[in-house]
């Protein structure tokens, strides 16, 4: 049991300074969604088992309206399958790999947010470590940091009159952190480009409405295509 308990602190002590950047932007969306709910009449045990459950940050906003608006089963379905659409393609590309995950493999799934899978895209574990070990605890690590936002938001909410205007930038600045940090790994520049360029021409070609789910789209035709290319690239 020492053992297993030794390996475990091992892996957050190696996950931890990666998910550091994921811990700022979602302790502060968390709250600021905590705050939101608290001001529907949804307290911090709203707001904690949300955050535990739903655990998506636009599609966990977009639910506070829907939860106002009165019972709605399909128009729920509906809005929250376009505004996470785009996890469908995070989960296509992850199949192979979350294979190797074993009971595991269904919270992988579940936990594969935006800032998650870039993680998990640009991470690798020191040597010795396991990689399914290294990439379960910082996906747990996020989750933690989203629902501790989650509750904290609510607790606060009520107590103290806090502006939100502006808190959304949060995520933006975010995955500038993440992409700056496989900028500064060479041999993840080449997937950073290729994610970079198709996001500036899909929001060109098809607007602020489409241009996420039409990205992935495209990114799994650059990936599929190229794929061991790329991943001679990333391995080197």
């Amino acid at each position: 049991m020492d053992e297993i308990t030794e390996r475990k602190k091992g892996a957050v002590r190696a996950a931890f300074p990666h998910t550091v950047p994921v811990l700022t932007g979602y302790v502060f969306m968390g709250a600021a969604f905590g705050i939101l709910l608290e001001s529907r009449g949804y307290g911090p045990v709203w707001a904690f088992v949300m955050g535990l459950l739903i655990y998506a940050g636009s599609g966990q906003f977009v639910a506070v309206g829907i939860m106002a608006a009165g019972f709605d089963p399909l128009g729920a379905f509906l809005v929250t399958l376009m505004v996470n659409a785009r996890h469908v393609f995070y989960g296509i590309s992850m199949l192979e790999r979350f294979k190797k995950f074993g009971k595991a493999k269904l919270y992988m799934i579940f936990s594969l947010t935006d800032e998650t899978f870039a993680l998990l895209l640009s991470t690798r574990p020191p040597a010795g470590m396991r990689e399914e070990n290294f990439h379960l605890t910082i996906s747990i690590l996020d989750h933690l940091y989203w629902v501790v936002g989650c509750v904290a938001g609510g607790v606060l909410g009520s107590a103290l009159p806090i502006n939100t205007l502006g808190i959304d930038f949060v995520m933006t600045a975010l995955f500038v952190v993440i992409f700056l940090e496989q900028w500064k790994r060479k041999q993840n520049r080449t997937p950073a480009l290729i994610g970079l360029g198709a996001s500036i021409v899909c929001r060109l070609v098809f607007g602020p409405d489409w241009f996420i789910l039409s990205c992935m789209a495209v990114l799994i035709v650059i990936f599929g295509l190229f794929k061991k290319p790329i991943e001679r690239e990333v391995g080197r």
